[in-house]
């Protein structure tokens, strides 16, 4: 989240799979400050979701391309806006919607699903538990056994 939780960079990401790839035209897009965007643009780039692609040398400009970490982040951004759709899209519909050109249905949206029986997630049935990757230090605190109790 520290990455990710601030409102312009979801944004910018969303732009990218749009198709944008020059700073005038995420600016353009967004509505955002040249500062902001150009601070938003390097953390994406130093975090590995975006990278630097020269299209012109004198003077060296940018195109900014989503690298696999980015687009895997596409699945966040569908499922961001499934959520936005069903809780604050008008009377009059989503204001975007997808088609998927492999089975070539229309107004498709995003479900978070278990990979190992395809059922819907929820926080009714769905728990978390300490993964293997948890820091040592961080497990043997009494809020965090807690949380993580069978």
């Amino acid at each position: 989240m520290d990455l990710l939780g601030d409102w312009w960079t979801p944004l910018v990401l969303r732009e990218a799979f749009y198709g944008v790839r020059r700073f005038d035209a995420f600016q353009q897009s967004l509505g955002i400050a040249r500062n902001t965007l150009a601070e938003r643009l390097r953390r994406l780039v130093e975090e590995g979701l975006l990278e630097k692609v020269a299209y012109q040398s004198e003077p060296v400009r940018y195109d900014y391309v989503l690298t696999p970490m980015g687009r895997d982040f596409y699945g966040v951004l569908m499922a961001m806006n499934a959520w936005g759709d069903r809780w604050l899209a008008g009377d009059e519909g989503a204001p975007v919607v997808f088609r998927h050109e492999r089975c070539g249905r229309d107004d498709v949206r995003a479900d978070v699903v278990c990979s190992g029986c395809g059922e819907a997630l929820n926080p009714e049935d769905t728990r978390p538990r300490l993964g293997p990757g948890y820091p040592e230090r961080l497990a043997e605190l009494p809020l965090v056994r807690e949380r993580f109790a069978s």
